[in-house]
């Protein structure tokens, strides 16, 4: 298994280009399924998750390629509609495969999805909006059967603004008959991004970006070419880096008005910041400020997926700090791994005491999931002395070779092989 050794300490200096988002590219390609015929997706990053979705749909019967940074995804010999359990157990997100399947043939079988393990993330809202649509469901173990031959357009109110179960209702209801209304839908970038790459296919939706979405449903799409749009986590994972480090940083081809939650938070602490475009420089020369209370919430609040890295920040700031986590209740994960690093940290229920201390020191520290692993990775570039950050693979989820995207802003970090690894989907 691959580790990152990092010598802290330095801070961040340079420019960075912010890579496609992990969380528009994978619908977005789930979305391909709708259409008969070769899609063509540029920017989108080198990421474990990607090539998962990738081998997926090359299972279905799909041809797949991607090469730097273009993903081309030709449909036109599906031969199954059955996602295999394999697969699944790898990647939550091939949940999203359920919707333009069910869509476009009438029929899917999924199983229940894996992914990281930060707390409970039932796919009710997902089952209960194909419900809605028209689609019979068998549930017989850990498979899930959907039947749906003439999908009818429908009224759908979302208990929580869900973005997967929004995502999967606006797949399955643009081929749908009539007119499909989703009620607190929720408000994410990527849900705009699915929405502008639907229509483009020629589909007829309205609303992504409110909490209401209305979807007109056609008889057929068409394949299109479309750009994703830059990774606001990822983005916010490097300007929390910038802060932590004392850095100075600028941020290429990103989208600040993805992100105004985290600016506010930042320069609560005292961070500069200055936005032109979609370029943002970050610097921040003295020791942050502590914030009183931070709570995570569906987007446009703080985001749950920058929870963990902007603890770190927070337990290097002078001042005392509460964080809510409210979306996940098993994100605190990364709490006993910063403690060892020197933080003071306490955590009750949903929520965690954030002491700051002047330094962090390097240790031997776990990455537990994607984003605990990106907040450690912070951590050992902020802290005094080497750092061991284990389990890599979690973070090649969502990064695309983070090490090298700070070496390229002067840190030293280096990624080390224990032994020779080699993605293998068939276990």
């Amino acid at each position: 298994m691959d580790k990152l050794v990092i010598e802290g300490g330095r801070p961040l200096s340079g420019t960075i280009r912010i890579h496609g988002a992990k969380n528009a590219a994978l619908p977005i390609m789930a979305a391909s399924l709708l259409a008969d015929g070769e899609i063509t997706l540029h920017n989108v990053p080198h990421l474990l998750d990607i090539e998962v979705m990738l081998y997926i749909l090359e299972r279905l019967g799909c041809t797949c390629r991607h090469e730097q940074g273009t993903v081309t995804i030709n449909t036109s010999q599906i031969r199954s509609h059955d996602v295999p359990e394999d697969l699944m157990k790898q990647m939550r997100s091939s949940i999203f495969l359920m919707g333009p399947l069910l869509a476009r043939f009438g029929r899917v079988s999924v199983y229940q999805p894996g992914g990281c393990a930060i707390g409970e993330r039932k796919i009710d809202l997902h089952l209960r909006g194909l419900e809605a649509l028209g689609a019979r469901i068998e549930e017989q173990d850990q498979q899930i059967i959907c039947h749906g031959n003439q999908l009818a357009g429908a009224d759908i109110h979302l208990d929580f603004p869900s973005v997967g179960a929004t995502e999967n209702i606006m797949m399955a209801a643009v081929l749908a008959e009539g007119t499909t209304t989703i009620f607190n839908a929720a408000r994410e970038p990527e849900i705009q991004d699915l929405q502008y790459f639907l229509n483009a296919m020629g589909a007829r939706i309205m609303g992504a970006g409110t909490d209401t979405i209305t979807i007109s449903g056609v008889e057929k799409l068409q394949p299109c070419t479309y750009e994703i749009i830059p990774d606001r986590i990822v983005a916010g994972t490097v300007m929390i880096a910038a802060a932590a480090t004392r850095g100075n940083v600028t941020l290429t081809q990103c989208n600040p008005s993805h992100l105004t939650s985290l600016i506010h938070v930042l320069k609560r602490t005292g961070v500069q910041i200055t936005v032109c475009n979609d370029i943002m420089t970050v610097s921040c020369m003295t020791r942050p400020k502590s914030v009183d209370r931070i709570v995570t919430s569906p987007y446009p609040s703080f985001p749950t997926d920058l929870q963990s890295q902007i603890m770190v920040l927070l337990s290097l700031a002078d001042g005392f700090s509460v964080m809510k986590e409210t979306v996940f209740e098993g994100r605190f994960k990364h709490v006993d791994e910063l403690n060892v690093m020197g933080a003071d940290i306490s955590v009750d229920l949903n929520a965690a005491f954030i002491r700051g201390v002047p330094r962090l020191y390097g240790a031997t520290v776990e990455a537990t999931d994607l984003r605990a692993g990106a907040a450690l990775v912070i951590a050992g570039l902020a802290a005094q002395g080497k750092t061991v950050v284990e389990q890599v693979h979690h973070i090649d989820r969502g990064y695309d070779r983070i090490e090298k995207l700070f070496q390229s802003l002067g840190a030293s970090v280096e990624r080390q092989s224990t032994v020779s690894k080699q993605l293998d989907f068939a276990n």
